[in-house]
């Protein structure tokens, strides 16, 4: 391989873990690392730990004789793709607002700023499945990426609208008829509420299964609601107590409301915006059939009828969606 080929490194930096390859002008993800992120020890400890990363993959793809031009980063927060600095977060990350993203990486490697580019972690993960992933060869993808939060991103001709003030994506932050409970709108983590986030994530999910009766110690968590609606069809084997079968009927009922939430939440989003692709991502996606049927039957009557057969697909790509998209942003 000679050294004149350009390589980038992609950087998904998340609030729990950084991940970052090394990434060939095709896309493929030559060699990667994974580290925790520093998400209490401020901004600039995350920055010296993510340049060490950085620089660690550098030096290992200069070992193979591959010479590394830039750098792209996905990060959590709202990112100004323009400054390269973090607008706002949530506090997953302490001390990560504020932090002046592109210009502290690039000194701590050398780089010149024009070599580092940064937006926000979704719309990395959308362009990631945009360029080779399940949107591939679309001229418009919409991703919709439901697990620990609701976020979103709207590819066109290969670039994610960011919007004006880079909020562009905030899909989970609009009203849902579904997130109600005793006629009050549920509360959202950004402060508002009756919001499509504070019924159809992971952690609403949970809620509502509580909410509907079951018991924590029967599901502590939304894998555990998952687990035991799947337990539903094998329950008929008379030896299960009445409290058992309440917290069941409470796990099915709650992932099909968040099911039904998320599905008519991007079916309105696809009669606004008129996606070539749809691309539905994270953990609930990936929870197999006893989500994606209900989201789906949801979103299709939703749909006007000319939209009626837009391709709506599970994301390919996996963990190296973000890796790979956030290259994208650097790769020449």
């Amino acid at each position: 391989m000679t050294a004149s080929m350009t390589h980038v490194i992609g950087v998904d930096l998340g609030g729990t873990k950084t991940a970052a390859g090394v990434v060939a002008p095709s896309g493929e993800v030559l060699m990667s690392e994974t580290i925790p992120t520093l998400n209490r020890a401020g901004g600039e400890a995350i920055l010296d730990a993510t340049a060490a990363l950085i620089a660690g993959l550098v030096e290992r793809a200069a070992d193979a004789g591959i010479s590394v031009s830039g750098v792209g980063i996905g990060s959590a927060g709202v990112i100004d793709a323009v400054s390269g600095s973090v607008v706002s977060a949530t506090d997953a990350i302490h001390g990560w607002a504020g932090t002046a993203l592109v210009a502290g990486l690039s000194a701590r490697l050398s780089l010149p700023a024009s070599a580092v580019r940064a937006v926000n972690d979704v719309h990395a993960h959308a362009l990631g499945e945009a360029w080779l992933g399940a949107a591939a060869g679309s001229s418009s993808s919409l991703m919709v990426a439901f697990g620990t939060g609701v976020g979103g991103s709207f590819v066109l001709d290969g670039a994610p609208v960011l919007g004006h003030r880079f909020v562009g994506g905030h899909v989970g932050h609009f009203a849902s008829p579904f997130a109600v409970f005793s006629g009050l709108p549920l509360a959202c983590v950004c402060g508002g509420s009756g919001h499509v986030e504070a019924i159809a994530s992971g952690p609403a999910i949970h809620e509502a299964f509580l909410r509907f009766g079951g018991y924590s110690v029967d599901a502590p968590d939304t894998r555990g609601v998952f687990t035991l609606a799947a337990s539903v069809s094998d329950a008929h084997d008379g030896g299960a107590d009445a409290d058992s079968a309440g917290s069941r009927a409470a796990a099915v009922r709650a992932i099909s409301v968040g099911a039904a939430a998320a599905g008519q939440a991007v079916g309105g989003l696809i009669n606004i915006l008129d996606p070539e692709t749809v691309v539905v991502s994270g953990g609930l996606a990936d929870a197999g059939e006893l989500w994606w049927k209900p989201m789906e039957a949801a979103l299709r009557k939703e749909l006007l009828a000319p939209l009626i057969s837009v391709p709506v697909v599970r994301a390919t790509l996996g963990n190296t969606a973000a890796i790979v998209g956030a290259a994208k942003l650097v790769l020449k």
